[in-house]
């Protein structure tokens, strides 16, 4: 008999000091994957690119229950106000060293070597998964695609991120 795929409860922030509900093309997108893919939308915001504000609403996220993951798009350049990373990675407990490096070799095959200035990042906070993605919709698609899908489907061998996450699993903490 298959294994039937686990749906994980999932948070999108898009992180903008432009976007609206209604340009918000990039946290679209994932909403649109992620739901496609069988996984459930738990919340969706937009927030300033501002460290303080990006880095409440994580929190929040990471400190509720319910929240199994966490994708931000968006602040992860090298330009302006991009600060997502710095707001981020305070709050994690473990750094996903390879998520970004994997995304970055996806990427190069669409964007070429400006691919070397996404700061994008993946870690693990109070049991919750979080991936911080660039704000372009290209790159979003990249990340869900060929990442994500993957390692957010708890039947994916040998390993996902969904198995971490899922307290039935025993490894919740």
């Amino acid at each position: 008999m298959a294994e039937s795929m686990i749906s994980l409860s999932i948070a999108v922030l898009t992180i903008s000091d432009t976007r609206t509900e209604e340009t918000d093309r990039s946290g679209q997108a994932l909403v649109e994957r992620l739901t496609t893919a069988g996984h459930h939308l738990a919340e969706k915001r937009i927030v300033p690119d501002d460290v303080y504000r990006i880095r409440a609403v994580v929190s929040a996220w990471i400190a509720d229950p319910e929240i199994q993951v966490v994708l931000t798009t968006g602040g992860t350049g090298f330009t302006g106000r991009d600060s997502t990373p710095e707001a981020v990675s305070v709050l994690l407990d473990k750094r996903i060293e390879g998520f970004g490096e994997l995304f970055r070799q996806l990427s190069r095959q669409e964007i070429g070597s400006s691919t070397v200035q996404s700061r994008c990042l993946g870690g693990l906070a109070n049991a919750t998964v979080l991936f911080c993605l660039p704000g372009s919709t290209g790159a979003c698609r990249t990340a869900w695609d060929g990442i994500l899908a993957e390692q957010l489907d708890s039947r994916h061998k040998p390993c996902n991120f969904a198995n971490l996450v899922i307290p039935e699993r025993g490894q919740h903490a």
